[in-house]
C-alpha cells in the first residue's frame, strides 16, 4: 500500500493543479532563503572575525561578505530545507488534498472539511520546530560521522525521515474523522509512514529533485490515508461519511 501510495503521489506531480501548487509553494522557500542570504550579507558587511578570535583586524568588505552569506546560506538550506518546506506546505494543505482527493477519492473529496488558515498555520508551526529539534539533537552525530563520508547523510535521512513521515499523516488525515479515529489511524500506520518520510527525506539531498519533495510526500501520505482510514477505524463522528468507504478511482 505505502508503495502504492508513493507512486500515485509521484503520477500527482504531472497533474497541472499538483504541479501549480508545487511551484507556488518552491516560490516562497526560495524568497524566505533570498531573504535570508540578504540579512547574512548585512550582518556580515563590515564585521571583523579576526577581533573575535583575538588577533589583528580583517575587516571584510563587499566580496567576502557576499561569499560568506552565500555559503551561509547554502548551508542553512541544506540543513532546515526540510522544516521550511513543510512550514510553507502547510498553507498549501487544503488545496493539496483537494487537488489528491478530488482526482482519486470524489466521495472523500466531497465530505472533507477545511483545515483553515490558523489550524495550518498550527501544524505547519509544530512540524517545522519538530523537525528543527530532531536535527538539533543529531547534530553532535552529524559531526562525528564526517569521518565516515557518507554517515551525516545516511543519518540525515533517518531523522528526517522519522519526522517528516509523521508530519504529513498529520497534514493527511487533518481534514477527516474526529481526533479518537485519527490518532487511530496515525497509531496503526506507523511504519508506513516513517518509509514515506524516508523515501521524501532521501529526495531532499538529490539536487532539483529535492524541489519536488515536500508535495510527493504530501500526496503519498494522502494517499495513504484514504486507503487505509476507512477500513481501520470505526468511525462515528457525525461530520464523516457513514457509508461504505470512498470509492477508490483510477488516475485520470
Amino acid at each position: 500500500m505505502m508503495f502504492r501510495a508513493i507512486g500515485l503521489a509521484i503520477s500527482d506531480l504531472a497533474h497541472a493543479r499538483v504541479l501549480s501548487i508545487m511551484l507556488q509553494a518552491l516560490a516562497i522557500a526560495i524568497l524566505i532563503f533570498a531573504a535570508l542570504a540578504v540579512l547574512i550579507f548585512w550582518l556580515l558587511t563590515g564585521a571583523d572575525p579576526c577581533v573575535l578570535v583575538g588577533i589583528d583586524s580583517c575587516p571584510l568588505d563587499a566580496g567576502s561578505s557576499s561569499l560568506g552569506a552565500i555559503t551561509i546560506t547554502l548551508l542553512a538550506a541544506w540543513f532546515v530545507f526540510p522544516a521550511v518546506a513543510i512550514a510553507v506546505m502547510t498553507t498549501f494543505t487544503d488545496r493539496i488534498a483537494r487537488a489528491v482527493e478530488e482526482r482519486h477519492y470524489p466521495e472523500a473529496a466531497r465530505e472533507a472539511r477545511p483545515i483553515g488558515l490558523l489550524h495550518g498555520a498550527a501544524l505547519g508551526a509544530r512540524s517545522a520546530s519538530r523537525l528543527v529539534l530532531f536535527n538539533l539533537v543529531a547534530m553532535p552525530f552529524y559531526i562525528l560521522l564526517l569521518v565516515t563520508g557518507i554517515g551525516p547523510f545516511i543519518l540525515f535521512v533517518i531523522v528526517n525521515g522519522l519526522a517528516f513521515g509523521r508530519d504529513v499523516a498529520d497534514l493527511a488525515a487533518a481534514r477527516h474523522g474526529d481526533r479518537a479515529s485519527r490518532r487511530a489511524w496515525i497509531k496503526s500506520t506507523r511504519g508506513e509512514q516513517g518509509l514515506i518520510g524516508t523515501f521524501a527525506s532521501a529526495l531532499f539531498l538529490v539536487p532539483i529533485v529535492n524541489l519536488a519533495a515536500p508535495v510527493i510526500g504530501a500526496a503519498a501520505a494522502i494517499h495513504l490515508f484514504n486507503r487505509s482510514f476507512w477500513a481501520t477505524n470505526n468511525i462515528d463522528d457525525s461530520t464523516v461519511p457513514r457509508r461504505a468507504p470512498p470509492t477508490v478511482t483510477g488516475e485520470r
